[in-house]
């Protein structure tokens, strides 16, 4: 069956969206005829304006760039159909308006970090770690009226290992996010793929949502159990991360950030009890200790809990340092 030429249009915003347009941009016969991603925006204490990843490798590349600040702009949709564009791809970017969707006649596509119709959402790579998953998945799908619910066009299911933290599944991903995404386009540009409707799925367990990171989610409850804490920790490191508050000697409430933990099932202490042995940091929960690996005192950088112990606290003086509400 031959394929044929797609003209492509972009959009997407952080660096997860940049593997698969560094693909797509690689990729034969296809073409990105534009990109779509946020406005430019100052940040940091000297307001330095910063552009976003899509938007860095797009201008490398020489790749039209529109940032449009509403999506409804009547100059922003004359754009984007003077473009001609066979399909429209999106990853990581803002909900689009039923005026941009339908443009393309092939449709948009979107690259989805979980297996749907499960963990639809903002933040599927977060919560499928927070819950303990041993799977998860990458899912291209046709874009709709109502977020991730679009008839499915291919996925590919991914193993999690026991101790993976967010990060290193969220590069795990990104790449084999655009491994899908491309064998999606060359199938579309066949018309050899056959859309699935989401209500087709027949699921073995309840749906399990996957909504944006707020700050609540990040602290951690020490009534909890190790593993529910575990892995809290693990996803959401490196970012947000997990935190709690901690007091020194000095009385000093500070946020004390978690990136990497560990279960201690032969220790046993009271919820949010103290104990620091042999240059090693553990934490009570409600069954048995957390040992603290890597972690970040507000106002300190990220470092193992050894050097954390070495340079801040002594170590035979246990009351000098507890949780705080």
């Amino acid at each position: 069956m031959k394929m044929n030429s797609l003209r492509i249009i972009f959009m997407g915003t952080p660096e997860f969206a940049v593997a698969s347009l560094a693909a797509l941009h690689e990729s034969s016969p296809h073409q990105i005829v534009g990109v779509v991603t946020a406005p430019d925006k100052p940040a940091g204490r000297g307001q330095r304006v910063l552009e976003s990843a899509v938007k860095k490798y797009a201008s490398q590349m020489q790749i039209p760039v529109l940032q449009p600040e509403k999506l409804k702009d009547e100059t922003f949709l004359h754009n984007l159909c003077s473009l001609s564009a066979d399909v429209f791809v999106v990853i990581a970017f803002r909900m689009l308006p039923k005026a941009v969707w339908t443009i393309p006649p092939k449709g948009t596509i979107n690259l989805h970090a979980s297996l749907l119709p499960q963990y639809r959402g903002a933040a599927p790579i977060n919560r499928v770690v927070m819950n303990g998953e041993k799977t998860t998945g990458v899912t291209t799908f046709f874009i709709n009226e109502t977020i991730d619910t679009g008839a499915l066009l291919l996925s590919k299911e991914i193993a999690i290992a026991d101790d993976e933290d967010a990060g290193s599944l969220h590069d795990r991903i990104k790449e084999i996010g655009a491994e899908i995404l491309l064998k999606t386009l060359d199938a579309v540009s066949k018309n050899s793929i056959q859309p699935v409707l989401q209500s087709e799925i027949k699921l073995n367990e309840p749906l399990k949502e996957a909504p944006k990171i707020f700050r609540k989610d990040c602290l951690i409850d020490w009534n909890d159990s190790a593993k529910k804490i575990f892995n809290q920790i693990r996803g959401l490191s490196p970012y947000p991360a997990a935190f709690t508050y901690l007091e020194n000697a000095d009385k000093e409430r500070k946020i004390l950030k978690i990136f990497k933990a560990k279960v201690v099932s032969d220790c046993i202490l009271k919820p949010g009890e103290i104990t620091l042995a042999n240059k090693r940091f553990f934490i009570g929960t409600n069954d048995v200790a957390l040992e603290l690996l890597e972690l970040q005192m507000e106002g300190k950088k990220r470092m193992s809990a050894q050097d954390f112990l070495n340079g801040l606290i002594n170590e035979t003086n246990n009351a000098a340092l507890k949780l705080s509400k």
